[in-house]
């Protein structure tokens, strides 16, 4: 069986809380995008791994591809399988692309052995491997809160919306972002202003990562402004970046440098 994990965008984000438990609280929207990797699930004699595309650091059986058919070999006893994936969306890029390859494992797990679990079900075992896991299950638009992991149901549709999303080849850890973020509550609700026109988000739609981040990274910064300078209706980067992204009313071109990597396409 072979799905196609895809990237989410973030529509805002702000952190208004830092937990007792060291986590932060955030509001946002999570859009999915159509960037995609590949993922091959078979059963076989015996497990394997194997990645291909953009290398994936550190053991395999950390990747959370393998912990979704761990944790699922445990409670339905399942067949060995043979797994590839191959990296598309890059790595730390505020993309969301390894808990998309998670929760796509688990689908893809369901369908194949024919498990019968429900959304709910899967959404339960995602929860347990990463806060962004669960909004993969479904995959439509959901005003987000919590650490993350708290959904919310949303008429947002962005369909028809042209997006072009680029990312300058930099890592930013979830360490140097958070370093320059004092979490504070919101006076307006960002859920309301996210339901009306897209043109009227600029300047009140915030990413609170950019604070962080821009004065570190100019070119960031500027990306986001070359959006605007060609008539993006709204551009933000996403995530804890560095992927920024700009939407337009319809099909634009832009140049960017050859070392950037870029998708765009139409909004579902």
């Amino acid at each position: 069986m072979i799905v196609f994990p895809n990237a989410k965008i973030n529509l805002g984000l702000n952190i208004t809380e830092k937990r007792q438990d060291g986590y932060h609280n955030i509001l946002s929207c999570f859009y999915p995008v159509g960037w995609s990797d590949i993922l091959e699930i078979i059963p076989a004699a015996s497990f394997s791994f194997q990645s291909t595309g953009i290398d994936i650091p550190g053991d395999p059986e950390t990747n959370l591809v393998v912990k979704a058919f761990r944790l699922l070999k445990k409670d339905f006893n399942l067949p060995e399988v043979a797994i590839h994936l191959h990296k598309v969306i890059p790595i730390g890029a505020g993309l969301g692309g390894g808990s998309s390859d998670c929760a796509f494992a688990f689908k893809a797990l369901n369908d194949l052995f024919e498990l019968k679990m429900s959304s709910e079900k899967m959404q339960q075992y995602a929860q347990t491997l990463g806060s962004d896991c669960p909004f993969f299950i479904e995959n439509k638009p959901l005003f987000v809160s919590g650490t993350g992991n708290q959904f919310q149901a949303t008429n947002l549709s962005l369909k028809g919306k042209y997006i072009i999303l680029v990312y300058p080849e930099l890592h930013i850890s979830t360490k140097e972002a958070y370093a320059g973020i004092t979490p504070k509550p919101l006076t307006d609700d960002p859920f309301v202003l996210l339901e009306g026109p897209v043109n009227q988000w600029k300047g009140k739609l915030s990413n609170d990562f950019e604070i962080s981040l821009f004065p570190n990274y100019p070119f960031l910064e500027a990306l986001k402004q070359k959006f605007y300078d060609q008539g993006a209706l709204y551009a933000s980067m996403t995530g804890s970046g560095s992927t920024v992204f700009g939407i337009f009313e319809n099909k634009t071109t832009l140049n960017f440098p050859s070392q950037y990597t870029v998708w765009e396409g139409f909004l579902e």
